[in-house]
């Protein structure tokens, strides 16, 4: 999948096929967090807090097309 953004040096990613709830992967060198778009709240994993912080402040600001990706990657 191709990386939707990068904050940071943190790599967004929303994956096809993917599991629900809808979220997004935000990787930071070895790891990974996953993210609810409706919530942002933390599905699995963490990220240190100062690049959590700014990927959070991001994706509140995009959440509308956050979850357009989540649909056209996952359309079940």
């Amino acid at each position: 999948m191709p990386c939707i953004k990068i904050i940071d040096s943190v790599k967004l990613y929303v994956y096809a096929k993917d599991h629900n709830p809808p979220h997004f992967h935000a990787i930071y060198g070895e790891r990974e967090e996953l993210i609810e778009i409706q919530s942002l709240q933390t599905y699995i994993g963490c990220l240190p807090q100062k690049q959590r912080k700014k990927v959070i402040d991001w994706a509140s600001n995009h959440q509308d097309c956050l979850m357009q990706k989540w649909v056209e990657f996952n359309p079940f």
